[in-house]
């Protein structure tokens, strides 16, 4: 089944397909729900804006377009001068915070499409993915991807005529567009062409930066930095906001730290691309994240002597640890992002999951913090260093993404676009509780519900986890648990061990041979959710995606009593040979290695596909992959559906277990790039298959949704 293309596995996609397009079409509260979807899915939604120049630049999906669009707006002086409602004012306070009645952009001209996606192809398939804007605000740098796949081309679009370049860069993956601030290139990374027959799915190795010239071939790009002889290790350029430096980051396999090396362009305005590298951090002895620069000041984020992480400034020509100087501290909150903007350093942190703001000066002195709407997620944040101008987008379970303009020099906040739709959060509540795992730690899970919820194990209960790659499950926006919650449902997040919520310490606790924390985290999530009466064992669906796949394809391997439901969704399932498909090798760092023979004794202990237990009663499964999945291989999901079948084969106490095998599709979910069609079709496929298959008048679809 590795084999995608041989005619056994054509084939056996085909009957795969036809057996789950029988099993779906069969539940008649999918098109209702598709429907439900559909209406809360439309309405404006915006990215975050960067500012180039005079230029502000910004995504924006109208509610059901396939894919959002680019636009860009000039603006006709200081944006300061706008006379916005506050956040406070606007959003009032709690779980009850409503609309916004405010103008939604600063002053200038009526943005103007800059790209459009939707008109590359009828389905939506071909997205836009990077984007990078040059200093001057002249030239948009993009990346084009299609039917999900990783790999991208990239292009140029002068900003002024709405016309491309000459440019294709083609076999490029993972990378950014770091501009000179001559605007005359950009740095990225490409791969070596692959072969034909490996195009979507062969391994990565060989990695390489390069500059790009424009008006030059791809051919002609010079060679910036290469590793031959670690083929498979990661790297990334970037340049800072002054011009004068190449910031470069180097990751081994199977590890999370990182390495700094600099390479001085001298002359901003006519770099030397060819200037000899310097390294700066070579130990691989934490990680190191560039958050800006001061002439050869230069600010990292860094989890050395700080699990949580701390601020450092680090002198170019003084780089022992000796000379470092904190800027800002470690604390008991994990530090999530970092922007220097308006000559300050503007800190994003975690407290028990719920983000905080605060700014602090170059020198250390803090200088408060910026009051957000509620306990929520803050999405990201977007400045400049010499100006006071920031943007930072704000949401929670309950209320639509925000997104607000800070001037740090009065201090002052603004809602600079809010979004609303058809959702009423008043009727709604979300509170955070605490659980003990098996070995006693205490985990953060998110619960939202409707007000007055009686605690009789009645009301049905879905439970998301993911845990690993330092990634946080943030209190954030999602339409599919809006729909959940009209339901009468329970929405329940879990906090597990291996992501990033309670910084590094939190991280490496849910890593390699201490996977199994995860999984006990889970699984102590879901019997808590039992024992509170918050649902019943027959009402509860228990859902993942990629490592959050691979968590409820061991999960029910150990506990196939634990829910009444399960959706792992494009999964890690072959934990014995991951680290041999497309870019696989990079998740050693959180998976350990069969190679190594420890790694294979836990890997082996857990790894769904070898772990599948032909007497168990497992629940009704709905596994879910896309046939273009070059991030985590479709074979995965394909073996483990055809072992699983085959063990609750000829048994009415057990499954059904289908795999929705989806076509032009990628990975989904967090890589940005399905169309909102499809994802609101996988979305009432997976949601109608759980409803379908929860206990008896667990759930009531509303007979007006599918009017």
């Amino acid at each position: 089944m590795e084999e995608l293309d041989s005619p056994e596995t054509r084939e056996w996609v085909a009957e795969e397909r036809s057996l789950t397009a029988k099993v779906l079409s069969g539940i008649p509260e999918r098109a209702a729900l598709r429907r439900r979807l559909t209406q809360l899915w439309n309405f404006p939604h915006y990215g975050l804006p960067i500012k180039r120049g005079a230029r502000i630049f910004f995504r924006k999906n109208d509610g059901l377009q396939n894919q959002a669009i680019y636009y860009v707006q000039d603006r006709e002086g200081d944006a300061s001068d706008e006379a916005h409602a506050t956040g406070d004012e606007a959003l009032g306070s709690g779980n009850e915070r409503l609309a916004i009645d405010a103008k939604n952009m600063a002053s200038g001209s009526p943005p103007r499409v800059l790209f459009d996606p939707n008109a590359l192809s009828a389905d939506g398939n071909i997205a836009l993915t990077e984007t990078s804007v040059s200093d001057d605000g002249s030239l948009l740098g993009y990346g084009l991807a299609s039917a999900g796949s990783d790999w991208n081309e990239f292009h140029v679009r002068d900003v002024i005529s709405g016309k491309d370049r000459e440019e294709v860069l083609r076999w490029v993956k993972f990378s950014g567009m770091a501009w000179t601030k001559d605007n005359h290139g950009f740095f990225y990374e490409r791969y070596p062409e692959v072969p034909k027959g490996d195009k979507l799915f062969g391994k990565l190795s060989g990695r390489s930066m390069h500059y790009h010239r424009l008006g030059t071939p791809q051919a002609a790009d010079p060679l910036v930095f290469e590793l031959p002889a670690h083929p498979e290790w990661i790297f990334s350029g970037e340049t800072t906001d002054d011009g004068r430096y190449l910031v470069i980051s180097i990751e081994q396999n199977g590890r999370i730290e990182n390495a700094i090396d600099v390479v001085d362009l001298q002359d901003p305005a006519n770099p030397r691309i060819d200037a000899p590298r310097t390294e700066l951090l070579g130990a691989f002895d934490a990680r190191y994240s560039l958050i800006g620069n001061e002439g050869a000041t230069f600010y990292f984020f860094t989890t050395r002597d700080a699990p949580t992480g701390r601020i450092v400034a680090i002198r170019l020509g003084d780089p022992s640890p000796k000379d470092w100087r904190t800027v800002v501290p470690a604390s008991s909150d994990s530090i999530e992002d970092v922007v220097l903007a308006g000559h300050r350093l503007v800190v994003l942190t975690m407290h028990d999951v719920a983000s905080r703001l605060a700014v602090w000066s170059l020198q250390g002195e803090a200088l408060g913090e910026i009051a957000l709407p509620g306990p929520g997620a803050v999405s990201g944040l977007s400045g400049q260093p010499d100006s006071p101008e920031l943007f930072y987008g704000y949401s929670s379970f309950l209320v639509a993404p925000s997104i607000f303009r800070r001037d740090l020099g009065s201090g002052t906040d603004t809602v600079y676009q809010q979004a609303r739709n058809a959702f009423d959060p008043a009727r709604y509540v979300t509170e955070e509780m605490f659980y003990r795992s098996k070995d006693g730690t205490r985990i953060p899970i998110f619960l939202t519900h409707r007000r007055g919820l009686e605690r009789d194990g009645r009301a049905p209960a879905w439970l998301y986890g993911y845990g690993g790659f330092d990634i946080s499950l943030t209190p954030q926006f999602s339409v599919p648990a809006l729909v959940w919650l009209e339901l009468g449902g329970v929405y329940a997040q879990a906090n597990l061990r291996g992501g990033g919520e309670y910084g590094e310490a939190w991280h490496l606790a849910g890593t390699k041979e201490r996977k199994q924390n995860v999984f006990d985290d889970f699984i102590a999530a879901a019997d808590w959710l039992v024992a509170q009466r918050l649902t019943s064992r027959d009402r509860l669906v228990i859902d993942g995606r990629s490592n959050g796949g691979l968590l409820i394809g061991a999960v029910i391997n150990q506990r196939p009593d634990l829910a009444a439901v399960a959706l792992p969704a494009v999964g890690v399932m072959d934990m014995l040979r991951f680290h041999t498909f497309t870019v696989g090798a990079a998740w050693v760092s959180d998976y350990g290695s069969s190679d190594d023979p420890a790694g294979f004794k836990y890997l082996r202990a857990y790894s769904p596909l070898h772990n599948i237990q032909v007497e168990a009663k497992y629940p009704p499964t709905l596994i879910v992959t896309g046939d273009h999945d070059d991030r985590v291989y479709p074979a995965h999901s394909f073996k483990y559906a055809a072992a699983m079948q085959a063990a609750v084969a000829g048994r009415s106490d057990s499954g059904p277990v289908v795999i929705r095998i989806d076509t032009n599709t990628g990975h989904g979910g967090s890589s940005g790039s399905s169309p909102v069609s499809k994802t609101i079709d996988e979305w009432a496929d997976r949601m109608g298959f759980a409803v379908h298959y929860l206990a008896a008048g667990a759930v009531r679809v509303p007979e007006e949704w599918a009017r």
